[in-house]
């Protein structure tokens, strides 16, 4: 049964109340949201025990602070800080394992979300009618008019090929609006990829239909303060997701970035190799060489903004990664090379001796720049 609060905004929570909702919100530069958003969970959840996890991404803005003098006033804020790591589906995942209510929320700082809506969800799961609750844009009583048209299109676009490739049977995978059982998502979460924006599609996929789920609709709001954090790298993100997924995730998310990249990389390198050749008389070798390490330098520059986002290098550190990208790409070209004539010599095919050696190549550096380049400290 639910346990109510005093009725005064500034009063604390009872102390004797069981927690029943966790509420985790994902912020970068939200500071200006963040207060009406508090305001707004007060009323939608008048008489229930509940939290708000606001996991924020080291803001410039001060977001941090304004949730930790929120928190002085009412306990049931709460600020989790995160340092050296990006990304919203990272941040969902160390916000619900950090909480213990028996069911969790994600909805977005930027009030663009119906909190109106948390109270039926809840109930929803208590019921337990669902494992799920999805708050969707695209059933009957759900809008999403405040998406541009570029946005909606992308959002389309998106939900088409989660549907058709990954059998996803949700009308709004791309929601940021859900809630969850605790226990349900504890079995998940190891699955989960930490990168991208896209963290109910990963557990709809990752589930593979043992989810009882139930959409309620709600309506798209207007962002009111602030940026969107969505840019144009997020399709490439959800691409990779899709792709790991259909692969039973033995290609992640990560690895189908460093991927792209290395294939760019392949453009450059035949790109400059033309020009060095053709345009300035260089020698092959001599070629060969500024071809490789233009190669590396974008595929470094590129690594650094794209796959390892969430570890992205700066300052000093940038030409430290540069050079250990180097030698690891350096050894992984002799790792390429050895394989490649290794297969060859047992069957001269030199389409299957060279990709053998390509993937070799690709896994090394993948493998080596994860564990010295972008690692972990």
């Amino acid at each position: 049964m639910n346990q109510p609060f005093p009725a005064s905004s500034g009063a604390l929570p009872l102390t004797d109340a069981p927690l029943q909702l966790s509420v985790i919100i994902p912020t970068f530069n939200e500071r200006d949201n963040v207060t009406p958003l508090f305001e707004r969970l007060k009323v939608a959840l008048a008489g229930i025990a509940w939290e708000a996890v606001f996991v924020d991404d080291n803001s410039p803005d001060g977001t941090a602070n304004v949730v930790r003098a929120l928190a002085r006033q009412d306990q049931r804020a709460r600020c989790l800080r995160r340092i050296g790591r990006r990304g919203l589906s990272g941040a969902c995942i160390e916000g619900i394992l950090s909480s213990s209510a028996s069911f969790v929320a994600v909805i977005d700082a930027d009030l663009q979300h119906d909190e109106t809506q948390l109270a039926k969800m809840l109930g929803i799961l208590q019921a337990g009618q669902a494992d799920l609750v999805v708050g969707s844009r695209y059933i009957e009583g759900g809008n999403s008019d405040a998406f541009n048209k570029q946005r909606a299109g992308a959002s389309a676009l998106a939900t088409t090929i989660a549907r058709r490739v990954l059998r996803v049977e949700v009308n709004d995978p791309m929601s940021g609006f859900f809630m969850i059982r605790r226990d349900r998502f504890e079995e998940l979460a190891p699955q989960l990829s930490t990168q991208g924006f896209k963290i109910l599609l990963d557990l709809v996929a990752t589930a593979r239909g043992s989810l009882r789920i139930v959409e309620v609709p709600y309506t798209f709001g207007s962002r009111l303060h602030g940026e969107s954090k969505l840019d144009s790298m997020v399709m490439l993100d959800f691409l990779g997701l899709v792709l790991a997924k259909f692969t039973n995730d033995i290609i992640t998310l990560r690895f189908v970035l460093f991927a792209m990249v290395g294939t760019l990389g392949l453009l450059v390198h035949v790109a400059v190799l033309y020009v060095a050749l053709d345009a300035l008389q260089l020698r092959f070798g001599e070629a060969q060489t500024v071809a490789a390490i233009c190669a590396m330098t974008s595929n470094f520059l590129l690594n650094n903004f794209l796959t390892y986002r969430d570890q992205r290098l700066k300052g000093f550190a940038i030409l430290r990664g540069l050079l250990l990208f180097y030698l690891v790409c350096s050894v992984g070209l002799l790792a390429n090379v050895g394989v490649a004539f290794s297969i060859y010599d047992q069957e001269p095919t030199w389409w299957i001796a060279g990709a053998a050696g390509a993937l070799m190549g690709v896994v090394w550096n993948y493998a080596m720049s994860g564990l010295f380049v972008w690692r972990k400290r």
